[in-house]
């Protein structure tokens, strides 16, 4: 009985996955539009990818594990009338700006060399002490339009002056992928950690990272093996670290941070105990609880963790699995962070006063407060 009941859930979570991917942005959709929308916003994003090049027109990159890292820069318009927390997907390629996200420009990027160059030359519009690069590393069943669109519309929510690099790794962007997926994600730990490691060489002054889904496996794998290599240069340089509906097994986690250690600013994670996709990955995982929503907050305190809960909140998306795309609308202290980085929040305005008392900046210096109620966090009051 309690099998059948398991595989039912499982296989309603599937059905709903697929009736929300009938159409998806699999080629074409990354064709620059020539022509301008008034009130639109632009955002150009540096790409690093270990995605396979596509040949097909509109595309850039597939699901496909590529041989070696790879660059890109693409600039994408977000349409005057998007509403926070959404991406106005077109309906058909390449979309129309005023009513559409839409590729603007887009160009690889041939190196490392000449990726470094690129980003320090977008720094460089930044005074010194406040050059930020915002990382996002998207999760399973994620196609690369998929990633780039969710990026720009959490920087865009947001309003973050940093420059955002999107590291996106092989997923397949379909539901029976999983295992392919958590194979990519393992083989892409390598590639984050090193392009963590040239972001932290540039001239940035700040790296914050957000990692959804089973990009946080990638992420915090990267994290350990940066700390196991025993050469932590530019480690001080990490600012905010946001750990988004986490697809980690929790004893899992447990072990990677016994070897991290406690960080020395504290991560945030982000949960959701209804969040039906997590759900799908631990029956997946043979009932193995997964970080993002069967964690025990009082312990990844302990862990110097922030952990905020959202399980209150309603969702956008049938799953509940992507609340942390309405971050930057519904919590202004992670907003904030989003825009300034963790040393920045001294001065947070009354907004951002939390449940638990104080701003952002004062339970910074005191990583064992928990957040706890989300309904007063999500109004701000």
């Amino acid at each position: 009985m309690v099998l059948r009941c398991a595989l039912t859930c499982a296989i309603a979570i599937a059905v709903a996955l697929l009736g929300s991917c009938a159409s998806r942005p699999e080629s074409g959709f990354l064709s620059p539009v020539s022509e301008p929308a008034a009130g639109a916003n632009e955002h150009t994003l540096l790409v690093a990818t270990t995605r396979e090049r596509d040949s097909r027109p509109g595309t850039l990159f597939n699901g496909e594990r590529s041989g070696a890292l790879d660059y890109a820069t693409i600039t994408v318009s977000v349409p005057p009338k998007h509403a926070d927390g959404q991406v106005e997907w077109p309906s058909s390629p390449p979309g129309n700006p005023k009513t559409d996200f839409v590729v603007r420009q887009a160009a690889y990027i041939d190196g490392e060399k000449a990726f470094v160059r690129t980003l320090n030359s977008r720094l460089s519009a930044q005074p010194r002490g406040r050059r930020k690069v915002l990382i996002f590393i998207h999760g399973y069943n994620t196609m690369f339009a998929e990633g780039l669109y969710r990026f720009t519309q959490i920087i865009q929510d947001s309003g973050s002056p940093a420059v955002p690099v999107l590291f996106t790794w092989a997923s397949q962007g379909s539901l029976t992928g999983y295992v392919y997926d958590t194979n990519s994600a393992t083989v892409a730990r390598d590639d984050l950690e090193h392009t963590l490691r040239l972001i932290a060489a540039s001239d940035a002054d700040e790296i914050n990272i957000v990692a959804h889904s089973m990009g946080n496996w990638v992420t915090v794998e990267a994290i350990r093996q940066i700390k196991i290599s025993g050469d932590t240069t530019g480690a001080h340089k990490v600012g905010a670290v946001v750990l988004a509906a986490p697809d980690i097994d929790i004893d899992v986690f447990r072990s990677q941070m016994r070897r991290i250690g406690r960080p020395r600013k504290p991560f945030f994670i982000v949960i959701s105990k209804d969040d039906q996709a997590l759900r799908f990955s631990r029956f997946i995982a043979g009932d193995r609880g997964r970080l993002g929503a069967d964690s025990n907050v009082k312990e990844l305190a302990a862990m110097g963790a922030i952990v905020v809960d959202l399980t209150t909140l309603k969702g956008t998306d049938s799953l509940s699995h992507g609340k942390f795309a309405q971050l930057a609308s519904v919590a202004p202290q992670l907003e904030r962070v989003l825009q300034e980085g963790i040393e920045a929040n001294r001065g947070a305005t009354p907004k951002s006063r939390t449940a638990v008392g104080g701003t952002l900046a004062s339970f910074i210096t005191l990583p064992i407060r928990i957040i706890d109620a989300p309904r007063q966090i999500i109004s701000g009051q």
